[in-house]
């Protein structure tokens, strides 16, 4: 069945994202010690309470070199989520080849995500809060969970083609759905609190995906 996935190419990332590239190595270093020191500011007193002024103090560097690289703080905290790998931010089922055991594979991408999602907690509480009231980090958490949907899409189209999963289900709003699934679970445990054991949700979320595309692999 072919995905029903409506605009293969999102919209673009917010403007103000495109931060300015240094030139040098040394400005690279800068520009990442800025960015550095704006998410342990961020996490540690939020972002409303930290001012411009605190990050170039915190990165040791003159407070006009901030603007060297960055117009605002609402830019340097999309350079600060862009710098966090996408599969931390939404769990994908990427690969090439035809593994043998899909539930395995799936265990093993679930793992990886869930295991970033607890390291980067207090980064996921921000972005998610700041999501609900800012347009521009609204679409860049459209934007990634679009580009999880289309990777993910691909394999459970390759999976439906070998007759290893269910070719009534739309590849593109399955993917949708399962990681938006697995996301809100890490939410929900590692940022609002709910105690619930790692291996636990691993294998809940797991099943839920293998029985979802009603996949019959090996356990």
């Amino acid at each position: 069945m072919s995905s029903a996935n409506p605009d293969p190419d999102p919209a673009s990332l917010p403007a103000r994202t495109a931060s300015k590239v240094p030139a040098s190595k040394r400005g690279a270093r800068t520009r990442t010690a800025l960015i550095d020191a704006a998410r342990v500011l961020f996490e540690r007193d939020g972002y409303m309470e930290t001012r411009i002024n605190d990050i170039p103090d915190a990165a040791g560097v003159a407070v006009g070199t901030f603007y060297t690289y960055f117009d605002s703080k609402e830019e340097i905290l999309a350079a600060v989520l862009e710098s966090v790998s996408d599969a931390m931010i939404y769990p994908h089922l990427d690969h090439v080849g035809d593994p043998t055991d899909m539930r395995a594979l799936i265990k093993a991408n679930n793992r990886a995500y869930l295991l970033a999602y607890r390291e980067n907690a207090n980064l996921m509480r921000l972005f998610e809060q700041l999501a609900q009231v800012d347009p521009q980090f609204r679409e860049l958490r459209r934007k990634r969970a679009r580009e999880f949907a289309r990777r993910s899409a691909r394999t459970i189209s390759r999976l439906q083609e070998q007759h290893r999963a269910d070719a009534d289900i739309d590849p593109y709003y399955a993917a949708l759905a399962l990681g938006g699934m697995v996301g809100r679970m890490a939410h929900t445990v590692y940022v609002d609190g709910e105690r619930v054991a790692f291996e636990a949700l691993l294998t809940t979320v797991t099943d839920l995906w293998v029985n979802a595309l009603r996949i019959d692999e090996p356990r």
